[in-house]
């Protein structure tokens, strides 16, 4: 048996701004803790708090990796798409699906895609889920 959670981070990254959705609520700011989720049974399910970080982690990535190499997005959609799978020793990770969407003004295909390679691999949450496969699929829009 598997499960799946999808959270979407959208943002304008010039004004410092976003939010992530999941299927259960849109977590933005303060509503956003650890607390409210598991110690008051809020809402969201692990695999949805996974798939929130882990599309707000690479997206804070990518934004640094792009500053890092001269540009600045004018607008990214990152979606996590996390797979829970019951395995013998309880629920794991087993696959991460990330698709990031971009507009970013005076960049060709070839450098966005080595900046999001970059942004994966440097990624604190994905480097904590190494265990899990993890995928990406960068796009210019």
């Amino acid at each position: 048996m598997d499960r799946k959670a999808t959270a979407i981070w959208h943002g304008d990254l010039k004004a410092g701004k976003g939010s992530i959705s999941t299927q259960s609520t849109t977590l933005k700011d303060a509503q956003y803790s650890f607390k409210t989720r598991f110690e008051d049974g809020v809402g969201t399910n692990p695999e949805e708090l996974i798939a929130a970080a882990h599309a707000g982690c690479f997206t804070m990535a990518f934004s640094n990796e792009l500053a890092t190499a001269g540009h600045v997005a004018d607008t990214v959609d990152t979606t996590a798409v996390v797979t829970l799978e019951f395995l013998a020793d309880g629920p794991t990770i087993t696959k991460i699906k990330l698709t990031t969407r971009a507009t970013v003004p005076g960049i060709d295909k070839e450098t966005f895609d080595t900046i999001a390679k970059k942004a994966k691999e440097g990624c604190p949450v994905s480097r904590v889920l190494k265990a899990a496969e993890i995928t990406l699929d960068a796009q210019l829009v």
